[in-house]
């Protein structure tokens, strides 16, 4: 009888041991800790190529943005070599022109669209160049590192497009401003990581999950203007990406960090507060951009100051290059169909 016993609760002893050895890892309470999300995604981003840096420039040496081309005889040879999406509305896509061979496509549906391009490269374009070099960041990230945006958008390729740009160039908000600074860079902290969810412990997975969070989520609540920031440069973790000359020599937000080179593999991310409105600015925005795409990505509340530098001051005599003018816009042939 007492063998008998013991063979019946060994049966009932069995079961519960492979049901909780078999979720070991998400449960604390078994002594074992899971690896954070954040960790596995990251170390799939290092291992691949995939960290900041490689999305701002690819293996191939190729920037995030691409021309537009230097003549009117470069036109064509310049389009034919890129899948183009313009992700532009359908209405402006129609009323205002686009380049030869352009797919107008919902931002929502650049994922979906991507493959349609085969082996060419894909050239994004927009309005301004931001929300194309957003795209474009998040479509390097989910597995098309040849992807780049039109710099400066339609803005720059016709000047019939250049609306946008030449409004936002028109405050110069900064010029006087008593958030305007000249002061050194804060003394930088060491923050913690982000902290994301996820049901995958595949690296790769949770990254592609997260980018189509970010792109189901669209390009608008990424960006902060500048008169805002400006205004309450307490309420935003902000960090300039410029080069310590510039940052000193034009000027920045009061309070403004230099967190640079900004990358997962050598931990300098870990100078962004993971609990604050991170908001990034740059010269143009496009930049900046980029950086918000991938720092949302990896699980921060990331913003790009839209226009950047150029909507902040314009008119800031320490300018050499990445200046919105009237001389950047080209006049080149549009298509209205």
């Amino acid at each position: 009888m007492k063998k008998l016993s013991f063979l019946i609760l060994g049966l009932l002893i069995i079961p519960t041991f492979f049901l909780t050895s078999c979720d070991r890892g998400d449960d604390p309470s078994d002594g074992v800790v899971a690896t954070p999300k954040f960790t596995l995604m990251k170390d799939y981003v290092v291992d691949n190529n995939l960290d900041i840096d490689n999305i701002l420039t690819n293996s191939l040496n190729e920037k995030f943005v691409a021309g537009p081309p230097a003549t009117s005889a470069d036109v064509d040879a310049f389009l034919s070599s890129y899948y183009i999406m313009d992700i532009r509305s359908s209405a402006d896509f129609t009323a205002t022109g686009h380049v030869a061979g352009a797919n107008n496509v919902a931002f929502a549906n650049i994922l979906t669209e991507a493959p349609k391009a085969g082996t060419k490269p894909i050239l994004v374009v927009c309005y301004t160049g931001q929300t194309a070099c957003y795209a474009t960041a998040l479509l390097r990230l989910y597995g098309y590192p040849r992807t780049q945006a039109l710099k400066w958008g339609m803005s720059g390729w016709n000047s019939n497009n250049a609306t946008s740009w030449n409004n936002a160039i028109t405050g110069n908000i900064a010029n006087g401003h008593s958030n305007w600074s000249f002061t050194a860079a804060p003394a930088k902290v060491v923050y913690k990581d982000p902290t994301i969810t996820s049901l995958s412990s595949d690296g790769l997975a949770i990254l592609k999950s997260r980018v189509e969070e970010v792109v189901a989520a669209g390009f608008t609540p990424a960006t902060v203007k500048g008169s805002d920031v400006l205004a309450n440069p307490s309420g935003y973790f902000i960090n300039n990406y410029f080069s310590e000359t510039d940052y000193l020599g034009f000027g920045h937000i009061a309070g403004a960090n230099r967190i640079l080179p900004l990358n997962l593999g050598d931990d300098t991310y870990l100078g962004l507060d993971n609990n604050a409105k991170v908001v990034v600015y740059c010269y143009t925005g496009q930049t900046s951009a980029v950086v918000a795409a991938c720092l949302r990505v990896f699980g921060y509340d990331a913003y790009s100051l839209t226009f950047g530098m150029n909507g902040l001051y314009n008119n800031n005599p320490a300018w050499t290059s990445n200046k919105w003018s009237s001389s950047v816009p080209k006049n080149y042939p549009v298509v209205y169909n």
